[in-house]
């Protein structure tokens, strides 16, 4: 394996996630409550793009297309996603030589070639290397939206952060040998969390580039637990979650609110209340927090806090929910707020009747 530092496929960052879903109105109201908007259309298809920042949602309703079946199966889904590139005829070539499938993405006249592999759960693997402004895959495939800005502020969301993936039991390992052997991803995150109930394994993957993070879930020994559920609703391995991040979360949250997002059920009053033992003097408001629900991590080891805030919306397309963050010098995913988000996810099954309480 190549040194764990090397970029051999010259990754930079997320280009965009591919939703699709049987019927369009259920993706684009989603879209707007989390503040996108539709900035362009594909010339030829029934393809529209939706961003905010440097956010980039692509919709595809295209029939008898990879996303049209995909939406069969899976229904309101993430059916692809897109890593930018140095190189992309060199990225695929190498990826085919490295053991991954091809995947072939029909192209009208005068319109570009996407490479393409299989990815998590047979969704779409995109690899880009026209991301520049004016010289863009937009810029030549689609027709921009009259008046719109092209890359509206929208909640505050900047950046694609991190797009995490449900896996069969036993099966972690192999979609991490997949990215550590096409990507040269490394972990740099394990966690076993045990709930009261129900238990999970995740392990998170990094890119070369510090921009691509994909978090791996697998559902721990026993079974009926939160990433089952999501394997049975979903009809196989797949997204589970997308993370966007901001530079202001509560100003962000409240505009998210505006709009009429719902959130995960939030921690405890206890969660608040073990705060500051848990982060001693980490400055941050956290009774703003707590009428919020948002949560808080990261250490204040040294005199220097690094911390990361987030929060979590409710279930949004099917199974499928988002992640709202803000970083403050912290790069992990949370490690302290994982098992009071999984306790939070376990609550709302108990109300919901997916696991029962213990006598």
């Amino acid at each position: 394996m190549a040194d764990l530092f090397e970029n051999p496929m010259g990754l930079d960052g997320f280009e965009f996630v591919e939703f699709t879903a049987p019927e369009k109105g259920i993706l684009e109201t989603v879209f707007s409550a989390m503040g996108f908007t539709k900035v362009a259309s594909h010339r030829s298809k029934a393809v529209e793009l939706w961003r905010q920042g440097d956010i980039n949602f692509v919709t595809n309703y295209e029939p008898n297309s990879h996303a049209y079946y995909y939406a069969q199966e899976h229904g309101p889904s993430a059916c692809g996603l897109a890593f930018r590139v140095k190189d992309a005829k060199f990225a695929y070539e190498e990826a085919l030589r490295k053991g991954a499938q091809p995947v072939h993405v029909n192209t009208g006249p005068m319109e570009l070639h996407l490479p393409a592999i299989k990815g998590i759960g047979g969704a779409t693997l995109y690899l880009i290397d026209r991301y520049e402004d004016g010289e863009s895959i937009y810029d030549i495939d689609f027709i921009w939206e009259e008046g719109v800005d092209r890359r509206p502020e929208g909640c505050g969301f900047h950046t694609l952060d991190h797009l995490t993936h449900n896996v069969y039991r036993g099966r972690m390992d192999y979609w991490a040998k997949y990215y550590e052997d096409l990507f040269n991803f490394r972990e740099i995150r394990y966690f076993d969390i045990k709930g009261e109930y129900t238990g999970l394994l995740s392990k998170a993957m990094t890119a070369p580039d510090g921009k691509i993070r994909i978090p791996l879930n697998e559902e721990a020994a026993g079974g009926g637990g939160q990433i089952e559920e999501f394997l049975m609703k979903y009809n196989g391995e797949g997204i589970q979650h997308i993370a966007f991040a901001c530079d202001d979360l509560i100003a962000c949250w409240d505009r998210l609110k505006e709009r009429g997002m719902e959130f995960m059920t939030p921690p405890p009053d206890t969660y608040y209340e073990m705060l500051e033992e848990r982060l001693p003097g980490h400055g941050e408001p956290t009774e703003e927090f707590q009428s919020r629900g948002i949560l808080l991590d990261g250490t204040t080891e040294g005199g220097q806090p690094r911390l990361l805030l987030q929060i979590f919306s409710a279930n949004m397309l099917g199974p499928v929910f988002f992640e709202f963050i803000q970083r403050k010098e912290d790069e992990g995913f949370g490690e302290g707020n994982f098992k009071a988000l999984f306790e939070s996810i376990e609550r709302d099954q108990l109300k919901r009747g997916v696991i029962k309480e213990k006598e």
